[in-house]
């Protein structure tokens, strides 16, 4: 082989590697931070107008419900009773998740104060708050996601 056809497959082998960690860098983005499309899938469509007005209990702030919006439990809607909710692989928690990135006791979630609190129980790849990593017990504002590995849930009215 001539010297300029080993430069053209080195040159080729080269493009192929650079397309493999390209590649790779888009995977774990997506991991770390979900899919732009993903997200607006996840989001109810905008209604024009309300027929009526909802019942006193349902117009105040305090959610009444926990949405799995993201994951392989999407779907789940688990009702607010002011217990506990523990989010895990075990089964024993309120929530299982069977993702590869939750811990078997990762997340709860408890009522104090009139408000939902979030708390990450030593996971080891953490519970995100919004765009925030829990590091501490944090309240938890209605729509907001909590992003345990690929699941992705939500306190709603």
């Amino acid at each position: 082989m001539s010297e300029f056809t080993l430069t053209l497959i080195k040159l080729a082998f080269l493009a192929v590697l650079w397309l493999f960690v390209i590649a790779a860098v888009g995977v774990i983005r997506a991991d770390l931070f979900g899919s732009k499309a993903a997200a607006r899938a996840a989001q109810p469509p905008q209604r024009a107008a309300r027929p009526s007005r909802p019942p006193r209990a349902q117009r105040s702030n305090v959610p009444t419900k926990l949405v799995v919006v993201q994951g392989e439990r999407a779907g789940t809607v688990i009702d607010l009773t002011g217990a506990p909710i523990s989010i895990g692989r075990a089964n024993d928690s309120t929530l299982v998740v069977t993702d590869d990135y939750a811990s078997g006791r990762h997340a709860r979630l408890y009522a104090q104060d009139g408000q939902w609190i979030v708390e990450d129980l030593g996971s080891t790849n953490g519970t995100y708050l919004g765009r925030t990593r829990v590091s501490r017990p944090m309240p938890v504002p209605p729509g907001v996601p909590i992003r345990i590995g690929k699941t992705v849930i939500e306190l709603r009215k």
